[in-house]
């Protein structure tokens, strides 16, 4: 499997787990994307998407896109979608 960063976290609701993501690069549910810093590294299939709370099948580059994850991140995270086998 390989990579194309996608986007940054901007912000993180700790108390819904929910990552706010601003995209570089389109995403839909349905992608796997591999979230990395300086203490985070984890791959999770993306299940649902909100823009200003309304639930979207994908997102365009410049969206920010609320995500829900299954580990903490943090400001300044690096969000690869993975493609591949």
């Amino acid at each position: 499997m390989s990579g194309t960063q996608i986007g940054t976290v901007t912000h993180f609701f700790d108390h819904i787990s929910v990552a706010v993501l601003t995209l570089t690069e389109p995403l839909r549910v349905g992608d796997t994307v591999h979230i990395l810093g300086h203490s985070t590294d984890f791959k999770q299939e993306i299940t649902s998407m909100q823009i200003e709370h309304k639930e979207v099948p994908e997102a365009a580059p410049g969206d920010d896109v609320a995500v829900k994850v299954t580990q903490r991140v943090h400001p300044h995270d690096k969000v690869f979608k993975l493609t591949g086998e």
